[in-house]
């Protein structure tokens, strides 16, 4: 396997001045009768999502030259399960209890974690490595913030790819109905989110952080969690910068998972198990892994959220034209919504979106507009980037199915909020039902997915 994940460089940085508010959502829904009625909690609406349910899965076994934290490994069970054996083992050993039901054993020193994680198993216990991901759009190009900057003049830059989506279209619907643009809550596990962006103003809880040595999940040293939140929830109608899918409110979660050297097992279940504790009903994962390393506790983690919250994964990106490796893990787990990112046109895959290859066939469940990556696809141009949050109220271009996940994660937020009745395995099969595929792509459609919500 090759090591770790490819870091694109998909990002030019470049300061903006601020752009005026759109004005107060239109009241007028355009005609369009499909406002919610009364529905008792567990009425099946609407067609298509009824059934929904938490699908099972099966990782594979735990590949031990995947990449993983060094020095430990991630032992699984109660101490009630783990039988005599196994725990006379363990008592020799340091160990740090992560969620329940899973801890951390490190490995004595002279030994290595998989001979160590061989002695455990021989003794009753089941473990695996504590895996290493990382996110999906993190750029090394010189325009990013931190790597010494690029001068563009003075670019006029838009969000086109909020019409993209026809996000006016199902803030029209909501408006309507009487209903405000406002998300519900969504959690956000990256590398946090800058507390102190003027377009984060209100918009921000104080979340929590799983990495080492960085205690606040309101301070994003990379910028990869700001660009995400933001696509998600930039305050809207506030004259300052960017307009956010969801408009208003404090609902979004930051939890900071991701730290220099990308994020680890341990700290993304425990981000996950932790969204779900704070009421999360959307989380957004704009991390990954290629293939699938054999993560079961990821994956129990994973499915176990996706029973009351809508789980959105960015697909991956590839780290060469055409050396496509597949969708991405935890993208390619059946109870989360993989996304993939279309470039310039909304009919074909951005150069550098994963896609199902011949010998892992997971598909892409939604595709969204996520920059065309000026510099690395052909023929891309700067203006073709995704406009984003960036550290230190600034701005920046961006591209990567990074930038595609959250624009989902937003519509699912809406949907949710618009009709609370519906289940989180209901919600996705909405979002995805709801798609325009007249292009021969799921293509991301807000208007579509509010007005199915509402019927």
């Amino acid at each position: 396997m090759k090591p770790a994940l490819p870091l694109l460089a998909l990002t030019v940085a470049v300061a903006l001045a601020s752009c005026g508010g759109s004005g107060d959502p239109p009241v007028d829904g355009g005609g369009t009768d499909v406002c919610a009625q009364t529905v008792p909690v567990g009425t099946t609406r609407p067609v298509g999502v009824a059934a929904a349910s938490v699908l099972p899965t099966t990782a594979p076994a735990p590949d031990w030259t995947a990449p993983h934290v060094p020095g430990r490994v991630l032992v699984v069970g109660q101490d009630g399960t783990l039988g005599a054996q196994g725990l006379g083992l363990l008592s020799t050993v340091r160990t740090q209890r992560v969620t329940a039901g899973l801890s951390l054993a490190l490995t004595p020193a002279g030994e290595t974690d998989r001979a160590f994680a061989g002695r455990l198993a021989a003794a009753g216990v089941r473990v695996q490595p504590d895996f290493l991901y990382r996110s999906l759009a993190t750029p090394n190009d010189p325009g990013y913030p931190g790597n010494g900057g690029v001068e563009l003049g003075f670019t006029n830059a838009s969000q086109t790819y909020l019409t993209r989506i026809r996000a006016e279209g199902a803030w029209d619907v909501l408006g309507g109905c009487g209903k405000t643009p406002e998300g519900a809550l969504t959690a956000v596990l990256d590398t946090g989110a800058d507390g102190g962006h003027r377009d984060l103003n209100g918009r921000l809880l104080g979340g929590r952080s799983f990495v080492s040595g960085e205690s606040s999940a309101t301070v994003d040293l990379i910028g990869h969690g700001t660009a995400s939140a933001g696509l998600i929830g930039a305050a809207t109608n506030n004259g300052v910068g960017l307009a956010g899918v969801t408009w208003s409110g404090r609902t979004l979660l930051p939890v900071k998972v991701l730290g220099s050297a990308g994020g680890s097992t341990s700290a993304i279940a425990q981000g996950l198990d932790y969204a779900v504790a704070q009421g999360a009903r959307v989380i957004n994962l704009s991390l990954g892994t290629p293939g699938n390393p054999g993560d079961q506790v990821l994956d129990t983690a994973l499915n176990n959220a996706a029973k009351t919250a809508v789980l959105v994964a960015a697909a991956g990106n590839t780290e060469s034209v055409g050396g496509y490796q597949g969708v991405y893990y935890p993208a390619s787990n059946p109870n989360v919504i993989a996304v993939g990112a279309v470039g310039a046109s909304d009919r074909t895959l951005a150069c550098y979106s994963e896609r199902p290859t011949a010998s892992q066939g997971r598909k892409l469940d939604l595709v969204a507009p996520g920059g065309a990556a000026d510099g690395f696809c052909p023929g891309a141009s700067p203006d073709q980037d995704l406009l984003v949050l960036s550290p230190g109220s600034a701005y920046a271009r961006s591209a990567g199915t990074s930038d595609a996940a959250p624009l989902v994660s937003g519509v699912a937020a809406l949907v949710r909020a618009a009709n609370p009745d519906l289940t989180a395995p209901q919600t996705r099969a909405l979002l995805i039902n709801s798609a325009n595929s007249s292009g021969g792509l799921p293509l991301l459609d807000a208007q579509a997915a509010i007005s199915a919500a509402l019927r």
